[in-house]
C-alpha cells in the first residue's frame, strides 16, 4: 500500500508554500509520525508527518519548490496506513485514489500514476493495469517502485542527500570585482516586506513621541518579583504592565482600535493586543486574546507561551491572525528611539524603547530618573493628532501612576 504526502489546508489565507527542507531522503525508512518535511508560508512554518509507516519512495517537490494547497509532495510505499490520509482541499485529481474519483490522462494511466512514473523513471509500459477501468492506477507503479512488482526498466534513484539548513550562495565578485552573495528571501521576510510597504503606500502614517519615568513600575516589579514567580509560576515583565494600560487607552479612545474599511470605520469592542516577535528570519506578531479578560499573571503567562512557540517556529494562524492594535518593543536591541511601522490594517501601533538613566525634572529639582521614549505611529486618516497625543499621554500617566492596574495584581 502507498499513502500519498499532500500539502494540507493551512489555512483559508495560505493557497501555497515552499518546500523548506526535507527531513527524510528518498529510500528512508519511516514510522507513523516521524517528521517528513518542513513547509514554509508567508505567516508559519509546518512540519508534515508521516501518516504510516513504510519506505519514502519518491519526492516530488525538492527544497526551494513553490506548492499548493492539494499537490502531492511525495509517497510513503510499502507499508499500511496508520489513520486515513487528510483529504486535499484542491481538486481530487491530484491525490484521490478511489475508483470513482480517479480521474484519466492520455492512453490509460491515471495522472497520479504518471506522475509517479516519472518522478521514479518507472517504464509504464512495462506496468501491469489494475487500475479503474483497466488503467494502471497509482498501486500499480508504487509496486513497482517498492519491490513488488518486477520491471526491467526500473532502478531505484540513488537516495537524496539528507536534509541540511540552507546554505548562502557562494560569494562572487560584481561587475566592479567586489564580494557579493545573494541568498533568497524567505517567504516570510518577502511578506513581511510586502505588508510594510503597504501600510506605507496605504494609511496616512504619522508618529507621536513621548517618555515615560519607569520609577514606579520598576520599584513595585522589585518589591513582588520573588512573591509574583512564586504564586503565578511566571515572571511580571513590563510588558504586561503596557498591555494593560494600552488596554485602559483604547477603551478611552476608541477610535485607536478601529479599523478603516471602505468608506467605512469598524470600531472593535474587543482588545486583541499583539506583541511583536523578533525571529530568526524576520517579526512575526502573535495576538493576546481579550487582554481586558486577563489578569497580569495571565498576560504574562500567554507571552511567555507565544514567545516560546515563536522561537520554536511553532506558531500557528490562529495565534497571529485578527489582532486589534500592536505592541513592538524595540528596547530589548537597544534601541533608543523609533518609528513603528503600522500592522495593517491597524491603525496603531505603540513603540517601547531602553529604559535609560537621564536627569529630568521634579517639583524644581534635578533628579536621575529611569526614563523610556514611547512613540504611537497612527493613521491619520482614521486618528486625529491630538486624539493620537491624549491616547499616548494616556498611556504615559497609566504606567507612571499604576495604582488602577495594581488592583489586578
Amino acid at each position: 500500500m502507498s499513502v500519498e504526502i499532500i500539502v494540507p489546508n493551512m489555512g483559508e489565507s495560505v493557497v501555497e508554500a515552499t518546500v523548506a527542507q526535507w527531513l527524510k531522503a528518498v529510500g528512508d525508512a519511516v514510522k507513523a509520525g516521524d517528521d517528513l518535511v518542513e513547509l514554509e508560508t508567508d505567516k508559519v512554518n509546518q512540519v508534515l508527518q508521516a501518516e504510516a509507516d513504510g519506505v519514502l519512495s519518491n519526492i516530488a517537490f525538492n527544497e526551494g519548490d513553490t506548492v499548493t494547497v492539494g499537490a502531492v509532495l511525495g509517497t510513503i510505499s510499502g507499508g499500511a496506513a496508520t489513520t486515513a490520509p487528510a483529504a486535499p482541499a484542491q481538486p481530487a485529481t491530484v491525490a484521490s485514489a478511489s475508483p470513482s474519483t480517479e480521474a484519466t490522462s492520455k492512453g490509460g494511466v491515471t495522472p497520479v500514476a504518471e506522475a509517479m512514473a516519472n518522478a521514479n523513471a518507472v517504464d509504464l509500459s512495462k506496468v501491469a493495469a489494475t487500475g479503474p477501468a483497466g488503467k494502471v492506477g497509482k498501486t500499480d507503479v508504487a509496486s513497482v517502485i517498492s519491490g513488488g512488482v518486477e520491471n526491467t526498466t526500473w532502478s531505484p534513484k540513488k537516495p537524496a542527500a539528507p536534509a541540511k539548513p540552507a546554505t548562502p550562495a557562494p560569494v562572487a565578485a560584481n561587475a566592479s570585482g567586489k564580494p557579493e552573495e545573494r541568498v533568497r528571501m524567505s517567504r516570510r521576510r518577502q511578506t513581511i516586506a510586502a505588508n510594510l510597504k503597504t501600510a506605507q503606500n496605504t494609511a496616512a502614517m504619522l508618529t507621536t513621541f513621548n517618555e515615560v519615568d519607569m520609577s514606579a513600575v520598576m520599584n513595585l516589579r522589585k518589591r513582588t518579583k520573588d512573591s509574583f514567580v512564586a504564586t503565578h509560576g511566571v515572571g511580571l515583565g513590563f510588558m504586561s504592565f503596557f498591555t494593560k494600560a494600552v488596554v485602559g487607552a483604547l477603551k478611552q479612545f476608541p477610535a485607536v482600535n478601529a479599523e478603516l474599511q471602505g468608506d467605512e470605520l469598524v470600531y472593535k469592542r474587543y482588545f486583541d493586543i499583539g506583541i511583536a516577535v523578533g525571529v530568526e528570519d524576520g517579526l512575526v506578531v502573535p495576538v493576546i486574546r481579550d487582554a481586558d479578560k486577563l489578569s497580569f499573571a495571565g498576560i504574562e503567562s500567554t507571552i511567555k507561551t507565544l514567545a516560546d512557540k515563536a522561537k520554536k517556529n511553532a506558531l500557528g494562524l490562529g495565534d497571529m491572525t485578527g489582532g486589534s492594535f500592536t505592541i513592538t518593543n524595540g528596547g530589548v536591541y537597544g534601541s533608543l528611539m523609533s518609528t513603528p511601522i503600522l500592522n495593517y490594517p491597524q491603525v496603531g501601533i505603540l513603540g517601547l524603547h531602553s529604559i535609560k538613566e537621564r536627569p529630568v525634572v521634579v517639583d524644581g529639582q534635578i533628579v536621575i530618573r529611569p526614563m523610556m521614549y514611547i512613540a504611537l505611529s497612527y493613521d491619520h486618516r482614521v486618528i486625529d493628532g491630538g486624539t493620537a497625543v491624549r491616547f499616548l499621554v494616556k498611556v504615559k500617566d497609566l504606567i507612571e501612576n499604576p495604582d488602577g492596574l495594581l488592583l489586578e495584581l
